[in-house]
C-alpha cells in the first residue's frame, strides 16, 4: 500500500514538473542595446507575472508550453511574444514617444491621461531632463507655453503663469511631493532652490491659469506639480556630474568663471515591500550681476528712470546702486552756515556702492534628500521623506536681499492608499545670515561717517557737504563742479570696497540684526495635514473626490521683518474640497464640478467653484470648455510686514498699521502720483482677499500618432487687487507704505499655440506662441503684471542618430517681446531678446550613461527678464551622467 502510494506521488510531482515551466529571458532597449530594468512581464490570461532586475533579466513559472508573454514598460511599445522552449529569445523593446504623457493628475487631482485634461497642462518628463540642454531643469519650464520666468540669481529662479511675474511669484501655487514648496516667511517658493535634485525628478506638470478650487489659495495664475522617482521603480546608483563656465566675456566679473554641479542618488528596493532612496545636489558659480547705474527718481507712487549721473547730479540714487538711497535737502545747512535765506534747495544724496561691492557673487546650492517607502499591503504605502536645502542666493523684493546661509527643510510623512492618502509635513525656514543690500549700505555710510551728528555736526557728513559746497561756489564754480568737490570733501576716508576697512565696517552691519544692522533673525514655520478620498470604487454613477486640509504659520523674525518683536505670530486656516465627474453620450461629454471652501483667521471665508467640459469630437480630438475662480489670501509679508527699506517703511494690510502709525493723533495723507500728499487724511478701508474669474476654451488632438496640437483662449477678471500706498506723516516727517486692495477691477486675455511633431528616425520638433494681454487699468495704477505681450518658442532635436544610435542632440529658441516693468524696487523697461540653447550628447547604453556638450544662451547675448535684476549671459559645461 506504501509502495502504491509512493509511486502515485512520484508520478504526480514528475508531472507537475513537466507542467510547471519555468521561463527566464532578457529585456534590452532596442535603439541603446541597454538593459532595461522593471518591465512587467506576464502570462497572457493569468495572473502570472513578474519584472525584470537590473541586468533586465526575469524568471517566472508558466502553467505549460507554449506560453504567450505580455511585455510592457512605460516609455515603450508593448508586446506580445509566444515562447516555446524555457529560455525565451532576446526581448527587444521600441521607445514609444508617447505624446500624451500617459499619466497625469495635476487637472483634476486623479490620475488620467493629458490628452482629457479638461484645462490647459503642460508637462516635463524625465526623459526631457535627460536631454535638456540648460544647465537646470527648471530652466525647461520657460520655453513651455503660457509659462514666463524671472530670473534674480543663477540659483533663483520662479515661474509663473498667464502674467504677473516677478521674483517672487505669491499667484502660483509649487508643490513639490505635495507639499506646498513655499518659504513661509515669503509665502512662494524660492524657484528650486529648496526642491528636488535633478536625478531624482519624474515630471513636471504645470496648470496655467486659476487652480485655487483644487489647490487652495495661491492658486491665482497657476500650479506647478514636481514629482520625484519612486525607488521601488527606480532603483540602483546614478551619478551627474557637471562641469562649465560663465561670464566668458569679462564684461560683468573680472575673468571667466567656473561653474560646478554634482548630484548623487542611491535607491533601494527589497522584495518590492520596503525601499530607500537618499539624494544630493552640490552647484557653485559665480553669480549674474545686477549693474544697473541708471538714475532713478523715486518721488510718488511711480518711480522712473531720469537723467543724471553720479557727476552731474547731487541726488543720484542709482538703480543697482545702494547706499545713496539716503537723500537730505542741504538748504538748513546752507542757511545755518550763511544766514542767507535764500540758498537754494538742493536735494543731495550720500555716495553709495555698486552691487559687486556689497553682494557676494559666489552662490552655493546644496540639497539633501532622503525617503523610505513600506508597503503595508497591495493597495497601500507609508512614506517619510526629508528634503533640506542650503546655500547663497539673491532674491529681489523692495530691494536686493542677499539669502546668504539660507536653510529650507521639509518633512512629510504619508499615508498613500489606492483611493486615498492622508499626509501631514511641515516646512522650517531659517533666514542664516541673509541681509537687505540696500539698508546694510545705508546704514555702512552712517558707520563711517553720521548724516548728521547733532552732537558733532562739524563730522557729519552733510554739514561738510554743504560747507565744501559754499566754499567752491565763492570761488566762482559753477553748480555740477561745486556739488562734485563738495562730494569729494565730505567722502573723505570713505571706506573703498575691498579694503580691510570696508569689509570689517561692512561685516559688522550686515551681521547686525534690524534695525541696527541689516540682519534679519528669521525663522518661520509652516505645519500642514491633507488628506483625499476617491470614491470611484464605492460609487458608480459619477467619480467624486472630497478633500481638506489644516494649515498653520508660525511667524518668527524676532521683529527684524514682522511686527513680532514680542512673540511669533500663529496664523491657522483650514480647506476642504469637493469634484464631481460624469461622462455622458459613451463618453463622448465628461463634466465636472468642483468646488473649495477655506478660512483664513485673518479674513471672511472664501468659496471657489470650477465647472468644466470635455467634448470628444473624434479619436484624440478634444474640445474643453473651462469657467475657473480663483483668490489668494494676503502673504504673511504682505499682512504682517514692518521693516525700514531706506527713505520709507514698508508696513503691512491689516489694522494694526493705524495703530503703529498712532494714525488717529498724527494723521497721515496719501501721496498721489505726482509725489504731493493730499489734503484729507488716510482712512483705513477693510483688508480682502484678491480674486478672479476666468473663462476658457481650448483644444488638443493628435493626428496620425505623430503630431500633436494643443491651443487654448481664455479671459480673466480681477477684484480687489492687492498693492501698496505711499502715505506720508507730517508730523514726524516719515514715509509709509502700506497694503491696500484697489478698487480698479482689470481684465486680462491670451491665448496660446503648440505643436509637437514626432519625426521619422528619432528626429522631434515643436513650436509655441502665447500672448498675455492686461487691459482697463487706469493712469498711475501698478498692476505688477509684468508680461511680454508675445513669446516664441521652438526646439529641434535627435535622441539617437548615426548607425549607433548613440549620438543625439537638442536646441530650443526662445523669443520674447519687450515690454515695462513695474517693480517694487524700480520701475523700467525690459528689452526683447532671443536665446539659444543647445546640447550634443552621446549615449553609453553599456552602463547606461551619457556625455553632453551643451550650453544655455549659447551666443552669450546678455538679457534680463525683469528690470533691476541680473543681466544672463551663457553659461557651458559638459557633463557625464552614469545609470540616467
Amino acid at each position: 500500500m506504501k509502495q502504491s502510494l509512493l509511486c502515485i506521488l512520484f508520478a504526480l510531482a514528475c508531472s507537475l514538473a513537466q507542467a510547471q515551466q519555468s521561463i527566464t529571458g532578457k529585456i534590452k532597449n532596442k535603439t541603446t542595446d541597454s538593459a532595461i530594468v522593471k518591465v512587467s512581464v506576464s502570462i497572457k490570461g493569468s495572473s502570472i507575472g513578474t519584472v525584470t532586475d537590473e541586468t533586465g533579466s526575469f524568471q517566472l513559472d508558466a502553467p505549460s508550453l507554449p506560453a504567450t508573454l505580455v511585455i510592457s514598460h512605460m516609455g515603450f511599445i508593448s508586446q506580445e511574444i509566444t515562447v516555446h522552449t524555457r529560455v525565451a529569445p532576446l526581448i527587444l523593446l521600441e521607445t514609444r514617444y508617447d505624446l500624451l504623457a500617459p499619466v497625469v493628475i495635476a487637472p483634476t487631482r486623479t490620475r488620467g491621461k493629458s490628452l482629457f485634461a479638461p484645462v490647459s497642462l503642460e508637462q516635463i518628463s524625465a526623459r526631457q531632463i535627460m536631454y535638456n540642454p540648460s544647465p537646470d531643469y527648471y530652466g525647461l519650464a520657460g520655453i513651455k507655453k503660457g509659462v514666463d520666468q524671472t530670473t534674480s540669481s543663477m540659483t533663483f529662479k520662479t515661474m509663473s503663469t498667464r502674467g504677473f511675474n516677478g521674483s517672487g511669484s505669491s499667484r502660483v501655487n509649487q508643490i513639490v511631493e505635495g507639499m506646498d514648496n513655499q518659504a513661509p516667511g515669503l509665502n512662494f517658493a524660492v524657484g528650486n532652490f529648496a526642491g528636488l535634485t535633478e536625478l531624482d525628478v519624474d515630471n513636471i506638470e504645470i496648470l496655467p491659469g486659476a487652480s485655487s478650487a483644487l489647490y487652495g489659495p495661491g492658486g491665482m495664475n497657476g500650479t506647478i506639480l514636481i514629482n520625484s522617482k519612486s525607488p521601488f521603480k527606480y532603483e540602483g546608483l546614478s551619478i551627474l556630474v557637471k562641469e562649465g563656465v560663465n561670464n566668458i566675456d569679462k564684461s560683468q566679473r573680472s575673468g571667466i568663471t567656473p561653474f560646478h554641479d554634482f548630484s548623487l542618488r542611491w535607491a533601494k528596493s527589497f522584495h518590492d515591500k520596503f525601499a530607500f532612496k537618499v539624494g544630493v545636489q552640490y552647484i557653485s558659480a559665480t553669480d549674474w550681476l545686477a549693474h544697473d547705474s541708471s538714475n532713478y527718481s523715486r518721488a510718488g507712487t511711480i518711480g522712473k528712470v531720469i537723467p543724471g549721473n553720479r557727476k552731474t547730479d547731487p541726488n543720484y540714487d542709482g538703480v543697482n546702486v545702494y547706499g545713496d538711497e539716503t537723500t537730505v535737502d542741504i538748504y538748513p545747512f546752507l542757511y545755518a552756515l550763511t544766514g542767507d535765506a535764500n540758498q537754494p534747495h538742493i536735494n543731495v544724496s550720500r555716495t553709495g556702492y555698486d552691487e559687486k561691492d556689497v553682494i557676494d557673487p559666489k552662490t552655493k546650492n546644496v540639497k539633501l534628500s532622503g525617503a523610505l517607502h513600506y508597503k503595508l499591503n497591495k493597495n497601500l504605502e507609508a512614506q517619510l521623506m526629508g528634503y533640506w536645502a542650503t546655500g547663497n542666493t539673491v532674491y529681489t523684493g523692495n530691494n536686493r536681499y542677499a539669502l546668504k546661509g539660507i536653510k529650507l527643510g521639509q518633512y512629510k510623512f504619508e499615508l498613500k492608499h489606492r483611493d486615498w492618502f492622508l499626509r501631514s509635513y511641515t516646512t522650517q525656514e531659517n533666514a542664516g545670515q541673509a541681509y537687505s543690500a540696500t539698508v546694510t549700505t545705508q546704514l555702512l555710510n552712517e558707520a563711517w561717517k553720521r548724516s548728521y551728528d547733532p552732537s558733532n555736526p562739524a563730522a557729519s557728513w552733510y554739514p561738510q557737504y554743504a560747507g565744501a559746497y559754499l566754499q567752491a561756489k565763492l570761488q566762482g564754480a559753477d553748480d555740477a563742479t561745486a556739488n562734485n568737490i563738495a562730494r569729494s570733501f565730505a567722502d573723505q576716508g570713505r571706506p573703498l570696497p575691498g579694503s580691510d576697512n570696508f569689509k570689517q565696517i561692512f561685516d559688522q552691519v550686515r551681521k547686525t540684526p534690524i534695525p541696527n544692522g541689516g540682519l534679519f533673525l528669521e525663522k518661520s514655520q509652516l505645519w500642514m495635514t491633507e488628506g483625499q478620498y476617491n470614491f470611484s470604487n464605492k460609487i458608480k454613477f459619477a467619480e467624486i473626490i472630497v478633500g481638506a486640509n489644516l494649515k498653520k504659520y508660525i511667524l518668527d523674525s524676532k521683529g527684524t521683518l514682522f511686527i513680532d518683536t514680542l512673540k511669533p505670530i500663529g496664523i491657522n486656516e483650514i480647506g476642504a474640497y469637493a469634484q464631481a465627474t460624469k461622462k455622458f453620450f459613451n463618453n463622448k461629454l465628461s463634466l465636472s464640478a468642483s468646488g473649495r471652501y477655506d478660512k483664513n483667521e485673518d479674513f471672511k471665508g472664501q468659496f471657489t467653484p470650477r465647472v468644466t467640459a470635455l467634448i470628444t469630437v473624434a479619436k484624440n480630438q478634444n474640445i474643453r470648455l473651462s469657467y475657473q475662480t480663483a483668490y489668494r489670501f494676503p502673504t504673511t509679508q504682505q499682512k504682517y510686514i514692518r521693516l525700514n527699506v531706506g527713505d520709507y517703511m514698508l508696513l503691512g494690510g491689516l489694522p494694526w498699521v493705524m495703530d503703529y502709525m498712532h494714525a488717529e493723533k498724527n494723521p497721515v495723507f496719501e501721496i498721489g502720483p505726482d509725489g504731493k500728499p493730499s489734503s484729507t487724511p488716510y482712512t483705513y478701508k477693510e483688508f480682502k482677499p484678491e480674486n478672479m474669474q476666468s473663462f476658457e476654451i481650448g483644444y488638443k488632438g493628435l493626428i496620425g500618432e505623430k503630431l500633436l496640437i494643443d491651443m487654448y483662449a481664455y479671459a480673466g477678471h480681477y477684484e480687489n487687487f492687492l498693492g501698496r500706498n505711499a502715505l506720508y506723516q507730517p508730523s514726524t516727517n516719515q514715509v509709509f507704505s502700506t497694503v491696500v486692495n484697489s478698487s480698479t477691477k482689470v481684465k486680462t486675455h491670451g491665448f496660446g499655440l503648440g505643436f509637437d511633431y514626432q519625426l521619422p528616425n528619432n528626429f522631434s520638433a515643436f513650436f509655441n506662441a502665447y500672448s498675455d494681454v492686461i487691459t482697463d487699468v487706469p493712469s498711475g495704477f501698478q498692476s505688477f503684471f509684468n508680461t511680454p505681450k508675445y513669446r516664441v518658442n521652438a526646439g529641434f532635436a535627435n535622441s539617437g542618430l548615426g548607425k549607433s544610435k548613440h549620438f543625439g542632440f537638442n536646441a530650443m529658441l526662445h523669443w520674447q517681446d519687450a515690454f515695462m516693468w513695474d517693480g517694487e524696487l524700480a520701475n523700467g523697461p525690459v528689452n526683447a531678446f532671443t536665446t539659444l540653447d543647445a546640447q550634443v550628447s552621446y549615449n553609453l547604453p553599456k552602463i547606461k550613461s551619457m556625455i553632453k556638450l551643451g550650453g544655455s544662451n549659447i551666443f552669450n547675448h546678455y538679457y534680463k527678464n525683469a528690470y533691476a535684476n541680473p543681466e544672463v549671459g551663457g553659461v557651458y559645461y559638459v557633463s557625464f551622467g552614469y545609470h540616467l
